[in-house]
């Protein structure tokens, strides 16, 4: 395990394996954190489907599951709503 990755790379490697896997671009990220197995979970927002006026877009929000070296061992969606939709939180 690569113990002095740093969260930027990270961030940017989630990015482009859940890229390659939904064929969807990330439009940001949300969160990144370690976890309890010396991994990592990033939080990114999905655009899903293109609207027009585009605060209607729906987006997803989706947690990556990375090793410590930056590959991706799982991914979620976990929430799906409109761009113009406010927070629940």
């Amino acid at each position: 395990m690569a113990d002095n990755i740093r969260a930027a790379d990270i961030v940017q490697k989630a990015r482009q394996q859940l890229s390659e896997l939904t064929g969807r671009e990330a439009e940001g990220v949300l969160g990144v954190e370690r976890d309890d197995d010396d991994g990592w979970r990033v939080t990114v927002e999905i655009l899903e489907l293109s609207r027009v006026p585009n605060s209607t877009d729906l987006l997803g929000c989706y947690v990556v599951r990375l090793d410590g070296d930056g590959d991706l061992l799982e991914y979620q969606r976990t929430r799906r709503y409109a761009r113009g939709q406010a927070d629940e939180g």
